[in-house]
This record gives structure tokens, sequence and C-alpha cells, in this order.
């Protein structure tokens, strides 16, 4: 992870109330090592069920077709690091956007064994969004991105883009389903939570982990995923949109 996400920014974007989290557990003694991650086909998380090629049956060859030219709708470009120069525009699909970036790793949220004060030097145990019960989002176990907050570059807020909103994220070859889950600075983009990243076979430690490039976000307007923690209805929800996104252009869907 880049730098602390939504701690620093959420009381002057303005975009959450004010919630009292609960004293966070101390992290444990040891920092675990990082699992490898399977290229089987197996599912990535029990009960959950990703193919060889992503989730669902939409190719990822047919979503970065789509995405090949960029009609901008940022003001601006946003910078994949700090200190990096702003590479990565915001552009524009019909009912969605995307852009083109690298993936740093988010472990904010709920302290897990492998997201905590240990093992990320920027750990927060404050997301940005809350689960229908009122923890925190779970890092560990939950694909979700990383939005910047609004400024004069972009505001997401203008393509009714925010917490829950679902993404489909691409990357060599795979298509994974998201959330939007966190805030993060507003001149940065191109962030993902830890199980976004393993799922997606990009290393998820948050110290030296992530993917430099190569890795396509796509977050469709006006969605919402209710319950948010709920992994399940992201799947279900982005096959949906993004099927929709596909016939709207003239592409042909898959059969198989």
């Amino acid at each position: 992870m880049r730098v602390q996400s939504l701690t620093l920014v959420a009381a002057s974007a303005a975009l959450l109330a004010p919630t009292t989290l609960p004293t966070a557990p101390a992290p444990p003694p040891d920092r675990p090592r990082e699992e490898p991650v399977a290229h089987t086909g197996e599912p990535a998380a029990r009960g959950e069920g990703a193919t060889a090629r992503g989730e669902g049956e939409v190719r990822a060859a047919d979503l970065l077709a789509l995405v090949r030219d960029c009609a901008q709708v940022s003001r601006g470009r946003l910078r994949p690091d700090a200190g990096r120069p702003a590479t990565i525009p915001v552009c524009g699909l019909p009912g969605a956007v995307f852009w083109k970036a690298d993936m740093d790793i988010d472990c904010d949220g709920r302290p897990t064994r492998r997201c905590n004060r240990r093992t990320d030097p920027h750990f927060s145990a404050s997301a940005a969004y809350q689960q229908s019960d009122g923890r925190r989002l779970n890092a560990e176990r939950l694909p979700y991105i990383v939005l910047p907050a609004p400024s004069r570059v972009w505001d997401h807020r203008d393509h009714a883009v925010g917490g829950g909103s679902v993404a489909a994220i691409v990357y060599r070859g795979r298509v994974e389903y998201a959330v939007v889950g966190d805030i993060g600075p507003r001149d940065l983009l191109g962030e993902a939570s830890y199980a976004a990243a393993r799922r997606l076979g990009i290393p998820a430690d948050p110290r030296g982990g992530g993917a430099r490039s190569g890795v396509t976000y796509i977050v469709f307007e006006h969605s919402r995923v209710r319950p948010i923690e709920s992994h399940r209805a992201a799947v279900a929800e982005g096959e949906r949109l993004v099927r929709r996104l596909l016939t709207s252009t003239g592409t042909e869907l898959p059969t198989d």
C-alpha cells in the first residue's frame, strides 16, 4: 500500500458520517508468510467459484477490446504512486468508467491475520465503507477497489460511482469482480484489496506486493451491491453488467 487511505481524507471529502470504531485487537506476534496463489482454477475462497479465466463466463479479451481507446472523462490525469508523474486518465464507456494502472495493495479495515499493523506499516482499521452489520470491511477476504477522494481532476460522484459500486478487474487474461470499498488520496489511482490481488494471481503482500502495470479497472455507474460484503452478489451483478455493456457495443457473447 502506497499511503494510508481514507483516514486522512474522509473528513474533507465529506463522504461518510463519523463512526466510533471498536478498539482493534492486538496484531499477531509474528508476520505470517505469504501463501502461494493457486492458478489451477480452484476457488480462491471457500464457497466462491473462480474459474481459470476468472469469475463468470465473460472473456477478458472482449473487455480489453472495449478499452483500447480512451474517451477521457477526467479533467486531467492521476498518479499511480506518490511522487510519480500523473499519467492515468479516467475514461468513459456506456454506463461505466475505466482506467489502466498498476495495483497497490490495500489492507485497511478489520484487522486480520494478514492485514494488520505488523504486516502493513500503513495499516488503518478504518476503511471507508462498512459492512451491513456496521463492522469495517475485511480486505483479506473481500475483493474491493479503492477510488481517489473527489478533486478537481476527477470526482467519482459525478458518475454515480461510490461505495458498493460494482467493478470488473482485468489482468493477464482474468476477469474478477469487486466492489468499491475504500477511498484513497485524491491524486492517486490503482489500488485494490488483498483479496482482489490474490484472486488475480498478483502478490498480495502489502509491504512489497502488487502489480507495476497492466491492470484494467472498469466501474459501473448507478450500480450497488447489497450487502456490500457479499462477493457472490458482486459476481452476479458484475456478470450482468458486463454482458449488458458488451451487448450494447455489439460484441458477441460467449455461449459456453
